[in-house]
């Protein structure tokens, strides 16, 4: 959303507007969900988001527009837990969650649920 003053005196009126404003103009863009790795040993996948994250914070005319046509809801890492311990596949649990994206096990699988929570939103 462009970042005009709307108004200088009173944060909450401000905030109100701004929040107002926002969820109309959010209304009508489309959400892009990017995730990386959910396979702990693919360590390619950490430098392809450090580029597209590099990219997308960049100044290009490009990231510009990508930013101006649509929402971005972005996990870097979906599986840390995994990371941390070295496993390959698997989370600290030895889950994969690449099988669950359809789970409703929140315990099991908190980063597949939270994710899938952030999506619809």
């Amino acid at each position: 959303m462009p970042r005009n003053t709307i108004c200088q005196f009173i944060p909450e009126v401000c905030q109100a507007i701004y929040n107002a404003l926002h969820e109309d103009y959010v209304k009508h863009k489309k959400a892009v969900v990017i995730t990386s790795r959910v396979h702990p040993g693919e360590s390619n996948s950490s430098w392809m988001m450090k580029g597209f994250l590099d990219y997308h914070t960049g100044n290009s005319a490009d990231a510009k527009l990508l930013h101006d046509t649509f929402i971005f809801k972005i996990v870097p890492m979906l599986n840390p837990d995994g990371v941390i311990v070295g496993n390959y596949r698997c989370s600290l649990a030895g889950r994969d969650l690449n099988r669950n994206y359809k789970t409703m096990l929140k315990d099991s699988y908190p980063t597949v649920w939270h994710t899938r929570s952030m999506i619809r939103k």
